[in-house]
């Protein structure tokens, strides 16, 4: 089996940034006026000197018809999958929001668009189940930190996400300004929400040192944050490992350093559980989540040593219930070669595969490649 490329969803809106060329400080509720005016959108320009820069071989194109996607990446010539039907020269917010539900349902690894701060906030409306999200910008107004500085930049980010280096993932505001209130002088923003968006990982001098002491005090990171944020109703399969067992440690529970513990509510059910064990207690849970590191220096996640954590086990668990932790030093010494599974079903494994969030740190997460 081929390596899998990394899936990345494409859409833009056609309509932002029409308004500011001819003094209208914007373009929600103003397109007619914009274009009478003589605005033209560069929308298409900006996208397409974004994605012209990126090297397209590690990347499966997914879009939508048009001028929202298609068109721009079959202008130069890239191949893509069009998901969805051909949508009216007259877009709205709706197409977008409509536009990012489709993506989001091919299991889309990054969702790329382009716009301004309403178009992150449609996609923030809309947006599931994504790695990460990152805008281009082709704004009026930008008070939103989830776009590049430019389109090159953007280019950039993808390119550093195809050669598998470590990049942050951070929760940057979706802000929109009141555009009416910014026509008669007064600047209102407001909060909308948060996506996920990746950038340049800027390591400190400890974590670039290797050495059980610096790794020991980052793990105890790790553990304090998952500690803090375990879903009370959740039942955890904690996997094997040092860095799990700190886990269990900040917990104040024992743990099966190469076995699988069941924990619910700060409390061990059971210790040491074999695959029909798991299966038992996993059918009367509302939710459940598998929690894992990788093995130092080889990078497998499941296959090695947590084979209690079967194919059956994931798949009742659910591929979007896994958690995965590791030091950012764990991550350095696999030297960009890709996180592993092997679970002896191929078709799990594929669908395990692609960018995932690594928490690193308290509240700190890294994107990384699962292959």
């Amino acid at each position: 089996m081929t390596d899998r490329k990394m899936k990345v969803g494409l859409l833009l809106n056609p309509k932002a940034g029409v308004g500011g060329p001819v003094g209208l400080k914007g373009s929600d509720g103003v397109y007619g006026e914009a274009m009478l005016l003589g605005g033209q959108s560069k929308v298409a320009d900006r996208a397409e000197a974004c994605l012209e820069r990126i090297v397209h071989d590690g990347i499966e194109w997914f879009t939508v018809p048009g001028e929202m996607g298609g068109d721009s990446l079959g202008h130069l010539g890239i191949t893509c999958h069009l998901v969805g039907g051909l949508i009216a020269a007259d877009t709205s917010a709706e197409d977008t929001r409509q536009g990012v539900r489709l993506l989001c349902e091919q299991g889309v690894d990054l969702l790329l668009f382009a716009g301004g701060d309403g178009t992150a906030r449609d996609v923030a409306d809309s947006i599931a189940n994504v790695a990460a999200v990152l805008g281009i910008p082709c704004g009026v107004k930008m008070h939103s930190g989830v776009f590049a500085t430019t389109p090159v930049t953007a280019a950039t980010l993808v390119n550093k996400m195809l050669a598998g280096e470590i990049l942050s993932v951070v929760k940057s505001e979706v802000r929109d300004i009141d555009e009416s209130s910014f026509r008669e002088g007064i600047v209102k923003t407001r909060f909308y929400g948060e996506l996920p968006v990746p950038d340049d990982l800027r390591y400190v001098q400890q974590t670039k040192v290797g050495g059980k002491e610096v790794d020991a005090l980052v793990v105890q990171d790790i553990a304090a944050y998952f500690a803090e944020n375990m879903d009370s109703e959740a039942l955890y399969l904690m996997g094997s490992g040092s860095t799990v067992a700190t886990l269990m440690d900040s917990l104040g529970l024992e743990s099966t350093l190469l076995g699988i513990d069941v924990v619910s509510n700060g409390e061990l059910l059971a210790a040491d559980v074999s695959e029909n064990q798991i299966m038992e207690w996993i059918e009367d849970a509302p939710l459940a989540k598998i929690v894992v590191t990788a093995i130092d220096r080889q990078g497998h996640v499941f296959g090695r040593g947590n084979q209690q954590l079967s194919a059956r086990v994931i798949r009742g668990v659910g591929v979007r219930n896994l958690e995965i932790v590791a030091t950012k030093s764990k991550l350095l010494r696999l030297e960009r070669r890709p996180l592993l599974v092997d679970t002896g079903d191929v078709d799990l494994d594929e669908a395990l595969a692609g960018m995932k969030s690594v928490l690193v740190g308290y509240d700190d997460w890294v994107l990384y490649q699962v292959a």
